[in-house]
Order: structure tokens, then sequence, then C-alpha cells
């Protein structure tokens, strides 16, 4: 042990430059390495967006700030009740909504008796104890959803513009931003969304 002690030291005083090369090369690969990780995550899985509006209470509410993966989208479509961001452009400008995914792409949706129905079937939405349906807007006539698009619904079920509206309407995939997975304010109600 020693000895490589020595060993070392002698090298250190031959190559004083190469030394000094190795010294910095130890803490400057691990910390870009760190930086170009958080740059990734950052990128990726923490785009925020702030809730607008109440048409997704009480799951989310006004104010709250949310953590969107905008990988996963890009990776794999989204799936039935993901919540997700996405924009819709008119003559005023841009605009990014929050909403849950009720029907996937190909599939035909209708609101009927205050239910919604996928494919003629009975959607079972028990598990999120949402209200009737008081109006299907556009789907209380079917509406066959594109290869591309996604029909979306606030948790607010009658106080929400969603697909059910020609401002809104189906969301096409690349209008989709990302995820939505986190919450991060307000304080109390920090956590993962469902």
């Amino acid at each position: 042990m020693e000895e490589k002690k020595r060993q070392l030291a002698e090298w250190r005083k031959a190559h004083p430059f190469r030394a000094l090369v190795r010294i910095v090369l130890s803490w400057v690969v691990p910390v870009v390495c760190v930086i170009l990780l958080a740059y990734g995550f950052s990128r990726f899985f923490c785009q925020t967006v702030q809730v607008q509006e109440g048409s997704m209470e009480p799951t989310l509410s006004t104010g709250d700030t949310l953590l969107v993966n905008e990988l996963f989208p890009k990776l794999s479509s989204p799936r039935r009740f993901d919540i997700i961001a996405f924009r819709t452009r008119n003559e005023t400008g841009a605009s990014v909504h929050i909403k849950r995914v009720i029907a996937l792409p190909g599939e035909t949706v209708q609101i009927t008796d205050g239910a919604v129905y996928i494919n003629g079937e009975k959607l079972d939405e028990s598990a999120y104890g949402f209200d009737a349906i008081l109006s299907g807007g556009l789907a209380e006539e079917q509406i066959v959803l594109d290869d591309d698009e996604y029909f979306v619904l606030g948790d607010n079920r009658n106080g929400s513009g969603d697909s059910r509206y020609t401002d809104i309407g189906n969301v096409k995939r690349e209008n989709i931003i990302g995820t939505v997975w986190f919450r991060v304010w307000p304080f109390q109600r920090i956590g993962s969304i469902r």
C-alpha cells in the first residue's frame, strides 16, 4: 500500500500536467453527467402546468401546479382514464387544458342517459364517482374517433368544457403535451395523480 502511494506521488511529480488533468476530469465528468441527467429529467418529466379552471374538480382544483410527463406520450399512447395536458388553438391564441381521456383512437363514443358508452358498451366509471352527465353535447350522437384522436372529459362532468363542445372537440395526438403525473402545489395536496 505504501509502495503504491510512493509510486503515485513520483508519477505526479514526473507528470504534473497529466495529474492535474486526471484530478479535474475526476470531478468534471460526474458533475457534467449529473447536470445532463437533471436536464433530461426536468425536460421530459417536470414540465409544469397550472390548473386554470374548475373542470377537473374534485380531482384537481384551480391553482394546482402539476408535473407533466412529456416523454410517455412520445413512447406510448395515452390510456383510458389518464389525465392529459393538451393545447388548443383559436382566434385568441393557444390554450392549455387538462382533462381525462375517455375514448381512444378508432373508438365510437356516445353520451346518453347520463352515461358514457364506448363502442356501444357502458363505460364503468364507478371507481371515480362521477356525477351523471346532464348534457352530452356533440356526443349525444355517436362520434367515431379518427386514428389520431382522443375524446376527453373533465371530472366535473357538468361544469367542464371538453370534447363534447366544438371549442375543444376531439383531441389530436399531436396536440397532447403529456400525461399529468404529480401535483407539486398546494403543499398540503402534494402527491401523485390518478
